[in-house]
């Protein structure tokens, strides 16, 4: 028993001290039992400090760590005796383990504990002694204050971890001590008190330690750090706090705990608030000007600023609802009292949770609760507010957001995840909106419960047609109907000019193009059809508000019904007068009185509306309109115009930007109209004239509808693809003048300039110039012209400021292993701080120059200047030439003395005077130079290295072998004008002394200068090709072209923005695990061995950097720890994870450290009292505290990894690895949402506070705050709910998202400071809200798949955002890395919206709501930012399914109808078709491809089609020959790949964009490019006849293994199979029955677009599988398919496992009663082919009765009668199985039987069989399709199980009609082969590599 005990012993303690967190700050491994402590506990902070400290002196005094353990259980047994909190109990279980571990470890007896607080007191001092405690301090002070001379950073680093350490335990042992006993000593009393008050900075804080104030931050040495914090003071105003209000003592009152006692905020609340007002106005008084160093104060303008900014829409809110704010005048507003108002709004903000989605009703509450602080303001002692005041005391929380909370939260349950409709539940937008009337004050304050605002409604029921809504509060202002009549409600100008224009055109195509009377009195038709589709507008109002009408203001609802009954009069009137006017003209003798009054009407409204719209454009008459808003009459006109909303307002722009975006519509509707009249229209007005007027035509079949109709349907057929293609074109057009648009703009921006290496080494010498002019903070002397002997100066300082931040670039490009250590020394620039009178470049541009040069030198027989001149054709070859001349001079000057000396002064100036008279070919033998280079290689070579005895005497031997080098074999000059020089030189080298005294290079620039001229003597080969990896040659050629472009001039670090960082965190992939690297998959591939193959020279680079050889194997790695955690990052670094995107965003720390450091001798800094000459040292700058400090005010990084909480509780890897990433980067937080359960009236409760942690010094977490939520925060979309809760811990006046599959870049991160000044820029009638950032998709490397997205995507965030920002101004948020305006978006919603299902594409309703809230949303190219996407094809359709799913949801939402209602005409289609319309038109594309189809075959089965061109060809009909031939289909495709090429050849050239564009083809991309067409129109259309989008994650990683064939089958099959075998069954039959005069080449031109539709949509899935056509893996997937298709399921079955569960997956969309119409009226189509092609059997002859297609359904009921006896259930049979298999035979051979006794006696033939074929399959799906729609039905009529059947026998057909070119292709090798090359070769480079990875090649196997 005692071993089983011991085991249990060491199992608990193994668990508690299980490696966590990896690794601490210092890199040891982090263990211990701290850490554990259940959130559940309420003071859990002391008990894991104590439980750390407890760690800590383990080893040193087991006895103290036993009392600290003991006293941490006895607070935890305190704080829960019953161990009902979650985890409490295992937690007291593992500490009472230990507890007796440490017992049983005791050597002697029983243990007295009554002398545990003597032990405890002795132990405190016994620490002190040993840890020098009273000296610790003082050594750090000191280091401190030496560290700005002696640069010694580093140590400085260790004893402040060391302090914090050994205070941070002394602090325990006090806490414990005075916890145990009051009776200490009045002395060690004393101690422990000063002690405490040296662990002031180790009190968890953000950025500042405002609760602690401590000289060791350097961030506190700022004065308007000082001056802000001041300002907060608790002022004179202000009543007394009460005596019993605490605060603590290491601070004075402020006036936040005045609002904290007051109004009961969280007291982490507080803190959190007041480090971020004080960070607002720090950066605020930073742009005005640096305060003086003494008692600084704070200038008014920057609190007005920071006040005007946070409190802009309160203020918007009161003017819009005509209330006076809670100020009086502006004017009378005090500093302080702004400071006070600015708190309590951030105060409430910051505790709103899920209430800061409503920014109005948030105003509200501010509102009230200013007002209730002026009541209390006037008090002499402050007192608790009545609106947060109950029995239990003062909360905010508890008493003004959880109300809220709970009715949102009871509104989102109704959701019924999702699946509910958007009409049965309020969301976030409809609370808000009730904020917007003046009806939001019937709420009162304190909150009236009572009102119907708070209603909670009922839960619903799941058949919502039977639910009860009568016990709920309806919608606010705008219902979300799901129906595709919002895209005409919301953009109804759109469709009623296209209609209007296409009718226009038709009259006039069908006048012969004539423009007479008669073709006028047809255009006025117009009239009427306007005022027709705006009834239809007015009524769709009407219908849309179905569901608000008992909540929405009766104004807006008078609105609606006057705007119905307004269009329903002008409908009757318009149409009546028209129609009459008409009638009485065609008479002989009429009147033309009421058409000329017709005419009158119809022009004063056109006459009035023209000049309205006029009217807007211009400016001042919108400042006049909103200066009159209160007049009666302009509110009217504007009422009926359109609705007024709080949003949406002042939605015009700049008339010169209105003229530019209305041009650009004007050149795209001018080409559209031309195309659709002359190409479309025009072409079928003489064939439909021929249709109309032609007789009764004979049918094929019964015919219903076409008698003495003109031939309706044969007009149709032809027309409808011409209407379809009419309504989508105009995006052809759109796209095609985009395109060229964006060209012309990125070539005027100076896009591509640089885009080859080539580039970057011809214009290198102008880079440290336009880095001064960019991204350099302007000096003053630069601006002068200097003189001429000032330029190369000039040009040497500025290569000397470009050095530093150069030469870091290039380190962090060794750092990331994208260049080895050989590039990088090439490719450093020297300091450019020494005396030579030159700029020195970097060697990669100087290579092999002077090897080069020596050559012509040696060769030359011409003049000096002709020699020279060959020289100089090449400036760096004479930059080289020039800096080995003054280089060697320098050298040789510095290590020579006397008489040496005084040689190299002869020589060099020998050689300058022969150079003025251009002799030097004459004084100096050149022939002779490899001589004298050689020797002064030899001397380099040998001072290069370290000094000692023999390498002294080797330089002198090398000197004296250079001087009788120069004298024997090059001197020629004439010696005697210096005779008494030389013949001292050579007595001294006679005489051995000549240069004995050789001074030894120490200085390191010196040395510096001999190695580099060492590289310049010795490198032979070319460095053109450096660096050689293709991502850092886009880099560095994408940051060189950027210095070239435009941009706001760069502020210093403290004078810039300040900004933050934010990226949401789930649980995707943070880093890589060994286990994960290693694991194989089905073809023996693992992650670690395809980077590997893929990446070839950064893993030798990195192998190189960790100093390992290159052929080293993994396991090597795997064997020592630290590397192998190196390689887990650079795995990590090399795909889409958290650890790469944090090392990315980090580097805007390290860039702004670096700008700091070097900015430290303009602003007079202390820590740069140094050398002139050290001005551009790095050397150390990560350690600067002011560098760093600096830094810290300017940016924050949060990531927000929601659950980390509850994976820290699971000891989840992710959790681990998340701690890592805080150790690595100091600055990094992480916010996430911790589940706490408390013990409340006996009950468990759940509670969820909101967290942010940093890493502490133990390498643990430590909490810095955490903030109490009135609930579960996510109620709505998990992203924007998991940004909400954490966006409380930014800071800043910027925020850039980003998500967790993005990168950065140093050199990007450099021009971080110019794009915030793009705020301050003139963008427009409206300062920027949204600066629009450039990305690079860094996954386009992968495979052709990844290729192809990452070009498309490259398109659209570069040329496609570049047109849509300027000039179309219709830019919206389309996701990251965009950079918001903090305070504009914080106060106005947040930087997304988060309603379930309507928000799915969250990201976008940043800019709709920023845009609605007269933002503005600006794009810039200077600046990129990574992105990694999808890039296997099933990732990519799942990607581009949620979408288009979100784009569906998009077209139902408010936001989008507001902006298409409130945009201008022309920015209205700019919006539209760069959003949904999108989509639609896409949709669209699929769609006429359909009606073209059905339109043939309606003309081939009717017969029509063969009459109609038969009688073309007897009267020689061209014109309806040509209509009857004419293939309409447009590949919008095509097109759409404009934007590509041309954004291909702007970036790479014309030449390369060709290759590019070839290859691609090569590869497939439209075949790709065709399928995705089909994705978005699946589930676009789904989307908004059904709903069901949803958020899909698509996981991340590298694609390289084997897609099942069933699994494609299930993602595909409803998708793109379903309808790609619908449009070759349509094909086939129009093969079999059509009429081509023009035989199979007119079908192929007719139908050849349709056939690569369906192929690329039938079979794209298994061509662009790796392994598709392996014949061993298509065998298998066979087996798994059939296994998969049979297996029955049950309950818990799900679609991967069974055909049955996955078929009903697949029905779950179909909820509603009107998705059950709609689906069975889709479905309708399908009984056309068995109509029509009974009537063409041989058969049934020419029988046209209505008989033959009546028996056709009775053989139809015959064939699935015998089905049904072929498929009856065994188990129901198994006792008749002779009986049923006696009937089976006797049905088989009366089949048999009756197909022969039918061919003989009939005409029917083979043909007729295989007609049936074609005629039944469809019908059967129709039957299926309606079936599965009404499946309740089905279910009640017991037929369920035969639909069910039949589905399976449909299913198992496509697939086996899918399957079997595959097969037949996996036969033969090379197509496999061919198709590995296809997927993974870009540019067939890597065929061979990815090959050998596929079929398993592993050299590592072994």
């Amino acid at each position: 028993m005692s071993r089983v005990e011991d085991l249990w012993e060491r199992l608990v303690r193994a668990a508690l001290r299980r490696e966590r967190i990896g690794t601490d700050t210092l890199g040891r491994p982090v263990s211990g039992i701290a850490g554990n402590v259940p959130s559940s506990l309420e003071n859990n902070r002391d008990i894991d400090a104590i439980l750390r400290a407890a760690d800590e002196i383990q080893d040193e005094d087991p006895s103290i760590s036993r009392i600290l353990c003991e006293h941490a259980y006895s607070l935890a047994q305190n704080l829960d005796p019953n161990s009902e909190g979650r985890g409490v109990l295992q937690f007291k279980t593992g500490l009472m383990s230990v507890i007796k571990q440490k017992l049983a470890k005791r050597e002697g007896g029983t243990i007295d504990r009554s002398q545990d607080i003597a032990r405890l007191q002795e132990f405190y001092k016994l620490y002190r002694e040993k840890n020098n405690v009273d000296k610790l301090r003082e050594e750090e002070m000191k280091l401190r204050e030496s560290t700005t001379f002696s640069g010694n950073l580093g140590e400085l680093e260790r004893k402040t971890v060391k302090r914090k350490k050994v205070f941070g335990t002394l602090k325990v042992l006090g806490m414990v001590l005075e916890q145990l006993t009051k009776e200490i000593p009045e002395e060690l009393k004393q101690v422990i008190e000063s002690d405490a008050a040296m662990t002031e900075d180790l009190i968890a804080y953000n950025i500042i330690p405002l609760d602690v104030p401590t000289v060791t931050n350097a961030i506190l040495a700022f004065p308007e750090v000082q001056a802000a914090h001041s300002a907060l003071k608790y002022f004179s105003g202000l009543p007394r706090l009460p005596a019993d209000y605490s605060v603590s003592i290491t601070r004075s009152p402020d006036m936040l705990d005045f609002l904290h006692y007051v109004f009961g905020f969280q007291k982490d609340n507080v803190s959190n608030q007041r480090e971020h007002i004080v960070l607002l106005l720090v950066n605020e008084q930073s742009r005005l000007g640096i305060l003086e160093e003494l008692e600084p104060k704070l200038d008014e303008a920057a609190v007005h600023g920071v006040f005007l900014k946070s409190l802009e829409n309160y203020i918007k809110w009161c003017s819009y609802l005509c209330i006076q704010p809670v100020w009086s005048s502006l004017d009378g507003v005090g500093k302080e009292k702004k400071l006070l108002f600015v708190s309590l709004y951030f105060l409430i903000w910051g505790e709103a949770a899920n209430v800061r989605f409503l920014p109005e009703c948030l105003c509200y509450i501010f509102h009230h609760m200013a007002r209730e602080m002026d009541e209390i303001l006037r008090q002499q002692v402050a007192q608790p507010a009545n609106s947060c005041s109950s029995e239990n005391g003062v909360s905010f929380l508890v008493q003004v957001i959880t109300p809220l909370y709970e009715v949102v939260a009871a509104e989102a349950a109704n959701n019924n995840n999702g699946r509910a409709p958007h009409s049965a539940w309020r969301n976030y937008d409809d609370f808000n909106e009730y904020f917007w009337s003046l009806h939001c004050f019937e709420l009162s304050w304190p909150w009236r419960k009572s009102s119907s605002f708070f209603l909670k409604p009922k839960p619903s029921s799941k058949n919502f047609l039977n639910a009860d809504h009568g016990q709920r509060r309806g919608k606010t202002s705008f219902v979300e109907h799901r129906t595709f009549l919002h895209l005409y409600h919301s953009f109804h100008r759109l469709w009623i000019f296209l209609v209007l224009m296409f009718q226009g055109l038709t009259i006039i195509a069908f006048n012969d193009g004539n423009f007479n009377e008669k073709t006028l009195r047809g255009l006025l038709s117009l009239g009427p059809t306007y005022v027709v589709m705006k009834f239809f507008e007015s009524v769709l109002d009407v219908v849309m508000m179905y569901g608000a009408y008992s909540t929405t203001r009766r104004l807006a609802v008078s609105r609606i019904f006057l705007r119905f009954i307004w269009f329903s009069a002008a409908s009757v009137f318009i149409t009546f007068l028209y129609v009459k006017g008409m009638q009485e003209t065609g008479k002989p003798n009429g009147s033309s009185i009421l058409f000329r009054l017709y005419v009158i009407v119809i022009a004063i409204y056109a006459g009035v509306q023209f000049f309205l719209s006029f009217l807007m454009r211009i400016p001042t008459c919108h400042r006049l309109i909103d200066q009159c808003d209160r007049w009666p009459v302009i509110q009217f006109i504007k009422w009926m115009r359109q609705e007024r909303h709080y949003v949406g307002r002042g939605m015009y722009e700049r008339s010169t930007d209105f003229i530019k975006y209305m041009l650009f519509w004007l050149v795209v509707l001018s080409g559209k109209f031309a195309f659709a009249y002359f190409l479309q229209i025009e072409p079928l007005a003489v064939p439909t004239k021929f249709i109309v007027n032609t007789g009764p035509m004979e049918y094929s079949w019964h015919d219903f509808v076409s008698k003495n109709n003109h031939n309706a349907l044969a007009i149709a057929s032809l027309w409808a693809p011409v209407i379809a293609i009419y309504l989508l074109d105009i995006h052809v057009f759109y796209t095609i003048i985009s395109s060229i648009c964006g060209f012309l703009l990125g070539a005027r921006d100076r896009l591509g300039e640089i885009r080859s290496l080539e580039a970057v080494h011809r214009l290198f010498e102008e880079f440290p110039t336009a880095f001064m002019n960019t991204l350099h903070v302007p000096l003053p002397d630069r601006a002068a012209v200097p003189v001429s002997g000032q330029v190369v100066e000039k040009k040497k300082v500025d290569a000397a400021r470009f050095s530093p931040f150069w030469n870091e670039i290039i380190k962090n490009l060794r750092d990331e292993d994208y260049i080895n250590s050989l590039e990088m020394e090439l490719l450093l620039m020297p300091k450019n701080s020494g005396s030579l009178p030159l700029v020195q470049w970097p060697l990669f541009l100087l290579a092999s120059k002077i090897i080069l040069a020596r050559d012509i030198a040696v060769e030359n027989r011409d003049s000096q200047e002709e020699l020279w001149e060959r020289i100089s054709r090449d400036d760096y070859m004479k930059y080289a030439v020039e800096e080995c001349y003054h280089t060697l001079k320098l050298v040789l000057t510095e290590i020579l003395e006397g008489e040496g000396r005084m040689w190299v002064e002869r020589i060099y100036e020998d050689i300058n005077v022969n150079i003025e008279k251009g002799s030097i070919h004459v004084g100096f033998q050149l022939n002779k130079l490899p001589l004298v280079i050689s020797r002064i290689t030899a001397l380099m070579g040998i001072l290069k290295e370290a000094e000692t005895p023999e390498l002294k005497k080797g330089a002198i031997k090398a000197v004296q072998d250079l001087f009788d080098v120069v004298h024997h074999d090059i001197l020629s000059v004439d010696m005697r004008e210096n005779y008494d020089t030389w013949n001292l030189l050579f007595k001294a080298r006679k005489d051995g002394r000549l240069f004995s005294n050789l001074k030894w290079p120490k200085d390191a620039e010196l040395r510096a200068q001999v190695k580099r001229l060492y590289s310049l003597l010795t490198i032979k080969d070319s460095a053109s090709n450096i660096p050689k990896n293709l991502e850092a040659r886009r880099r560095l050629q994408f940051f060189t072209n950027s210095l070239f472009m435009g941009m706001p001039a760069a502020k210093p670090v403290r004078e810039m923005l300040s900004f933050s960082v934010f990226t949401p965190y789930y649980s995707e992939t943070v880093l890589y695990s060994k286990k994960e690297l290693q694991l194989k998959n089905e073809d023996g591939i693992s992650i670690l061995f395809y980077l590997q193959k893929i990446y070839p020279d950064e893993w030798k680079n990195f192998l190189t950097r960790i100093g390992r050889d290159e052929n080293s194997l993994d396991t090597e790695l795997f064997d020592n720890k630290n590397d192998e955690l190196e390689l887990r990052f650079w795995a990590s670094y090399r795909g889409q994870t958290l650890a790469r995107t944090v090392r990315g965003m980090m580097y805007y720390r390290k860039a702004l450290m670096l700008q700091s450091y070097l900015e430290r001798l303009m602003t007079g800094d202390m820590e740069a009292a140094v050398r002139s000459n050290d001005a551009t040292d790095t050397q150390g700058f990560e350690l600067s505290p002011i560098a760093r400090a600096q830094a810290d005010l300017k940016f924050t990084y949060v990531v927000t990894c929601q659950i980390y909480g509850k994976q820290k509780d699971e000891s989840k890897p992710e959790a681990a690895d998340i701690a890592l990433l805080m150790q690595r980067n100091e600055a990094l937080r992480v916010a996430f949402i911790d589940e706490v359960e408390t013990l409340r009236d006996g009950k468990v409760h759940t509670e969820f506070y909101s967290k942010l942690v940093k890493a502490d010094i133990n390498g643990k977490d430590k909490e810095i705050y955490s903030i109490k939520l009135p609930g579960n925060p996510k109620l709505g979309e998990g992203k924007p709910e998991n940004q909400n809760h954490a966006i409380v811990f930014t800071r800043g006046n910027a925020v850039q998202t980003i998500d967790m599959n993005q990168d950065n870049y140093f050199e990007e991160a450099l021009k971080m400071r110019n794009l915030l000044e793009e705020f301050h820029c003139d963008h427009g009638i409206r300062p920027p809200t949204i600066l629009g950032v450039r990305e690079h998709v860094f996954t386009g490397s992968v495979s052709s798949l990844a290729s192809f997205m990452s070009n498309q995507e490259t398109s659209f965030v570069t040329l496609g955002q570049r047109v849509l920002a300027t000039p179309l101004k219709v830019r919206m948020h389309y996701g990251h890395p965009d950079v918001f305006d903090r305070v504009f978006h914080i106060t106005r919603g947040g930087i997304s919206k988060a309603s379930r299902v309507i928000n799915i594409s969250e990201d976008i309703y940043a800019g709709f709501n920023s845009t609605l809230r007269q933002g503005n949303v600006t794009h810039h190219e200077y600046i990129q930012v990574g992105k990694g996407r999808d890039v296997g094809l099933n990732q990519i359709a799942v990607f581009e399914g949620k979408v288009a799913g979100g784009n569906g949801e998009q077209v139902l939402s408010r936001d989008v109808y507001r902006l298409g209602q409130l945009f201008d005409f022309f920015r209205m289609m700019s919006f539209y078709f760069t959003t949904v319309g999108f989509y639609f038109c896409t949709m669209l594309t699929v769609l006429t491809v359909y009606i073209f189809l059905y339109g043939k075959i309606y003309l081939a089965l009717s017969g029509v089609g063969e009459t109609l061109q038969l009688r073309a060809q007897i009267t020689k009909n061209t014109a309806l020959s040509a209509a009857m031939n004419t293939q309409f289909l447009i590949q919008i495709g095509a097109f759409t790949a404009v934007p590509m090429v041309l954004g291909f050849i702007l970036e790479q050239g014309f030449l390369r964009a060709c290759v590019s564009f070839i290859t691609m083809q090569l590869q497939l991309c439209s075949v790709f490019f065709t399928f995705s067409l089909g994705t978005r129109t699946h589930y676009f259309g789904r989307t908004i006849l059904h709903g069901g989008a949803r958020y899909q994650a698509t996981g991340r990683g590298f694609v390289v293994r084997h897609i099942k064939f069933s699994e494609n089958y299930r993602l595909y099959s409803r998708s793109h199979f379903v309808k790609g075998l619908e449009v070759v069954l349509l094909l086939i039959v129009f093969l079999a029955f059509g009429y081509n005069e023009g035989g199979a080449i007119s079908y192929i031109l007719l139908s050849l677009s349709s056939w690569f539709m369906a192929l690329s949509w039938l079979f794209a899935p298994y061509l662009f599988n790796p392994s598709g056509f392996e014949w061993q893996k298509v065998v298998e997937d066979f087996r798994e398919w059939t296994n998969w298709l049979f297996y029955r399921g049950g309950i818990g079955v799900k679609g991967p496992e069974s055909w049955e569960a996955w078929w009903d997956e697949e029905l779950s969309h179909i909820r509603t009663f009107g998705g059950r119409i709609a689906e069975t009226v889709l479905s309708l189509r399908f009984f056309i082919f068995q109509y029509g092609i009974v009537y063409k059997l041989h058969v049934q002859g020419n029988d046209r009765s209505l008989l033959v297609y009546g028996l056709s359904w009775a053989v139809f009921a015959g064939l699935i009668i015998l089905f049904k006896v072929f498929t009856f259930s065994q188990k129901i049979s198994v006792n008749f199985q002779l009986l049923l298999r006696f009937i089976q035979g006797v049905s088989l051979i009366l089949l048999l039987a009756g197909l022969a006794v039918a061919a003989i006696l009939t005409k029917l033939t083979i043909g007729d069989i295989f007609a049936c074929v074609l005629a039944f399959i469809p019908t059967g799906w129709g039957i299926l399709c309606i079936a599965s729609a009404w499946k309740p039905v089905m279910k009640k009529l017991g037929l369920w199980k035969s639909v069910r059947s039949i589905a399976r026998l449909y299913d198992a057909g496509m697939g086996m009609i899918i399957f079997i070119p595959i097969a037949l292709c996996s036969w033969f090798p090379f197509v496999s082969t061919f198709q590995t090359r296809l997927m993974f070769n870009q540019a067939f480079s890597r065929g061979l590599e990815i090959s050998l990875i596929l079929s398993g090649d592993n050299p590592n196997n072994g």
